[in-house]
């Protein structure tokens, strides 16, 4: 289908759905009008498109509504048995209702809005985050939601390009908020407008928001309340002219139409006062406030009030040529002897950026580097570098770090250029520090590459050579492509050993690094207890610790289990959690993580028989009669269900189901009851193989004496899928039609009598999954050192499946056992932690 064919079934979608939206469409037709359209849109999506904002929490109630007919049958055992108890406690959506209207409140700040021209006229919080806070939708998405549920109100967003091709996009949630202060009135005000806005259109809706002629206006980048540069290209973007969220924007009113603005940055004004040393600084393009990205800067959350006079009188001022190294009044620049004391100022949450800096500029070896002319050694035509700009950008930064007095920098030319490169350090959100410090040596080793034109080296493989002799052959290569600071001062190389498990071919290789990623030696493996049942009624209820891998899936915990309890070819496990006495669900999938289960859940497992096509589960739930008021009283479930498996056609009768209840309950009869019962004999049963009644298979050959004593019959009621209830202690030979039914759902009714033939308290406290004690508290707040976590990285170990070395020897892919040495250190080594946590110690 070609993209206007697309387009074209996607508005007729459309249509159909807005002219049915009154009768109200199914959960399903809104799921697949909803999908289909989102598809179309995004596939189409180009620069200038609307986005809308829509809260996560009302977007979740949506999808969990619209896939509720989506889920496995397991989330129906539950459904089925939580209803009739009153006691549902499923997470599952099969009972999602209708979504309410679209309430985006949650979304939008309490102060008023910034700008009363912007696109929706509200202000969101500062610190949304896209997939926690918000899902943003396409405009005809919106459109049509907004057509069946109402509500609001619409926060509207435009696609804009954010990469140095013309194919890059974003949305952009937050456009740049911008302070205008007027001098010398003294007005001032708030806008939301673009980054990709002109600087034309700034000027323009600066002049109408003051009521100002264009002709006696000129605006400045007014950042850290400093005349940084006159803003007189009205083609430039805000963007490509380095303006930042949240800064100021001076806009001076000439008193005269005649009054000169100099286009270096001098402004001279009616009174013949010039700033003489107001310098136009080159600005660079910056990538912030994409999609998530966004939120407090430091220029707010430090920007302060400003009367007429104190305006007039900083703009008639003389800001130093070093104006990105002043920020307000704040600070006294001391002018001293030593250099390298100078502070960086945070550009929002960017101290991420200033500690890798940081940390680089006062290496010694790069101090020197960049502060001599290290300009000869850019390598301007490399394909893989950033055309000399990163290597510029640092050692200028560097340099004005370095330069007498202490008066704070703010890195923005810098962080200009880092966006500019590296799109996902845009914005004023936290990120990874050792991600930004990777790109970062990265760049300035291939801006700085002295190798410009690189030779084809052939590295041969050690062949039984000294490790000297071949790992220096290694080296040579390395430099001979690859020569520049960042490798005399960072780059390393360790010794790589192969050995081949069948032939014992042994290969060994030298490779450069620059970083070595550590593991953090925690616990691998994680122990979890679960309680084991059997359906033959052969065993009374046992409890079982297994350790499985911490990230593993359900497969390796049933695995183990069955391990555990000895399985039999004939026989299966069945997983379940507990939660309120009712099954929650099964974990059968055996692709999913282990880290959904939690140390504080209840697991059972059931030993039932491996079931043949047309089988059934029959879950068996325990209920008990609890006082509510001095006259009522209501059934309440409590214990363990217990799980059996029914072969059976289409008919099964009533003794057969009695009979497989009572041999599952077998291991719970006390022993030296009197069994004799005074019922009628037709309310009696004895077990037997179920086989006499019917289809029903369960193996009673393991079963205890005491089940061929005469037993009253058990109080069943059960279940089908259409909630009808059924009794099943009324006579033997009750059919009952199983050809609809995935699951048979039996209640069994605890009365006082019963109770005191049954011990029970094997069907009680379960236990949970993992439960914390002295001993576990005291290992897992035990320090972590450098060192074993280097131990282990150096440790020998089998490769994965995933990623097998191909033995020369034996001509086929092998899982070798791998072993890492360290052999040549760099000159420079730094620790940069990957974990915060209160039990651990990067």
């Amino acid at each position: 289908m070609t993209e206007v064919e697309t387009a074209s079934a996607a508005a007729t979608g459309i249509a159909m759905a807005t002219e049915k939206a009154a009768k109200e469409l199914s959960p399903e037709e809104e799921r697949v009008l909803i999908r289909d359209i989102a598809l179309t849109a995004e596939a189409n999506t180009k620069e200038g498109d609307s986005f809308f904002l829509i809260t996560q929490k009302w977007w979740q109630h949506w999808i969990d509504y619209v896939n509720q007919d989506q889920q496995p049958n397991n989330s129906n055992n539950n459904e089925g048995s939580s209803s009739v108890s009153g006691n549902s406690d499923s997470n599952g959506v099969g009972n999602s209702k209708r979504p309410s209207g679209i309430d985006n409140s949650d979304l939008i700040s309490d102060g008023p809005a910034e700008d009363a021209n912007s696109d929706d006229g509200v202000e969101i919080h500062d610190t949304l985050l896209e997939g926690r806070d918000y899902v943003l939708l396409p405009q005809q998405v919106w459109n049509l939601l907004y057509s069946w549920y109402g509500g609001g109100p619409a926060l509207s967003r435009k696609v804009i390009n954010s990469g140095l091709s013309q194919t890059e996009f974003a949305v952009e949630v937050y456009p740049l908020r911008l302070q205008l202060l007027v001098t010398p009135k003294g007005d001032r005000s708030t806008i939301r407008i673009s980054k990709k806005e002109t600087i034309g259109e700034l000027h323009r809706r600066a002049c109408e928001i003051f009521h100002l002629n264009l002709e006696q206006v000129c605006i400045w980048d007014y950042y850290g309340h400093r005349k940084h540069a006159l803003m007189n290209d009205m083609d430039k973007t805000l963007d490509d002219a380095n303006i930042q969220m949240d800064q100021d924007i001076l806009v001076e009113v000439l008193n005269n139409v005649n009054d000169t603005v100099v286009t270096d940055g001098t402004s001279i004004i009616d009174n013949g006062f010039a700033d003489k040393e107001a310098t136009s600084v080159l600005l660079e393009p910056s990538k912030s406030s994409l999609s998530i990205a966004g939120g407090l800067s430091a220029n707010k959350i430090a920007s302060k009030g400003y009367s007429a006079e104190q305006l007039q009188n900083q703009t008639l001022g003389y800001p130093s040529k070093e104006s990105d190294n002043n920020f307000g009044n704040s600070g006294v620049s001391t002018r001293g002897t030593f250099g390298g004391l100078t502070g960086l100022l945070n550009l929002g949450n960017t101290c991420f950026m200033n500690s890798a800096i940081q940390c680089l500029v006062h290496t010694p070896e790069f101090a020197r580097y960049f502060r001599e002319d290290y300009h000869q050694e850019i390598n301007w035509q490399n394909p893989l570098g950033m055309v000399g700009e990163l290597a510029l950008a640092f050692g200028e930064l560097l340099r004005k770090l370095w330069a007498p007095g202490r008066t704070p920098v703010a890195p923005r030319p810098f962080k200009a250029k880092l966006a500019r490169f590296a799109p996902q350090f845009s914005g004023y959100n936290q990120h990874d520090s050792q991600e930004l410090l990777a790109f970062l040596l990265d760049g300035l080793h291939e801006d700085l590459n002295r190798v410009k034109h690189k030779p084809y080296v052939n590295s041969r493989d050690a062949d039984g050579r000294p490790d000297e002799e071949v790992a220096d052959e290694y080296w040579a290569n390395h430099i001979a492509r690859n020569d520049s600071i960042i490798v005399d001062v960072c780059q390393g190389q360790y010794k790589s050993t192969l050995v081949c498990p069948v032939c014992n071919k042994v290969s060994v290789t030298f490779d450069p690094f620059m970083y070595l990623s550590l593991p953090l030696q925690f616990a691998t493996t994680r122990s979890m207890t679960i309680t084991i049942f059997t359906c033959d009624g052969s065993a009374l209820p046992s409890t079982c610790t297994v350790t499985v891998p911490k990230q593993g899936r359900y497969r390796d915990l049933i695995q183990a289990v069955s391990n555990a309890c000895s399985l039999k070819q004939t026989e299966e496990i069945k997983l379940v959690e507990i939660r309120n006495h009712l099954i929650h669900r099964f974990l059968d999938d055996s692709f999913v993580s282990l880290s959904t289960i939690k140390d504080d859940d209840h697991l059972a497992a059931y030993k039932i028989q491996k079931s043949a096509k047309g089988n059934v589960l029959l879950q068996l739930i325990h209920r008990r009669q609890e006082q509510e008021t001095s006259d009522a009283q209501r059934w309440k479930p409590f214990g363990t269900p217990l799980v059996s498996s029914l072969s059976c056609d289409d008919v099964i009768r009533s003794g057969v189901i009695q009979t497989i209840v009572q041999t599952m309950l077998t291991p719970l009869l006390k022993e030296g009851i009197e069994y004799s019962d005074d019922s009628d004999p037709s309310t009696s049963g004895m077990a037997r193989d179920p086989s006499d009644h019917g289809s029903g298979k369960v193996d009673t050959n393991c079963a205890s004496t005491s089940i061929n004593k005469v037993l009253p019959k058990l109080p069943l009621q059960l279940v089908d899928e259409s909630k009808t209830c059924i009794d099943l202690s009324a006579g033997d030979e009750k059919a009952i039609n199983l050809s609809a039914m995935s699951h048979v759902v039996v209640y069994l009714d605890w009365k006082s009598k019963l109770l005191e033939k049954y011990n029970i308290n094997y069907l009680e406290n379960l236990p949970e999954v993992f439960k914390y004690g002295p001993i576990t508290k005291k290992a897992r707040t035990e320090p972590l050192s450098l060192y074993t976590c280097l131990e282990a990285f150096l440790r020998e170990e089998p490769l994965v499946p995933e990623d097998m070395w191909y033995c020369p020897q034996c001509k086929e892919q092998r899982q070798a056992s791998k072993k890492l040495d360290l052999w040549r250190l760099p000159e420079l080594t730094r620790g940069v932690p990957v974990l915060s946590s209160t039990n651990s110690t990067p």
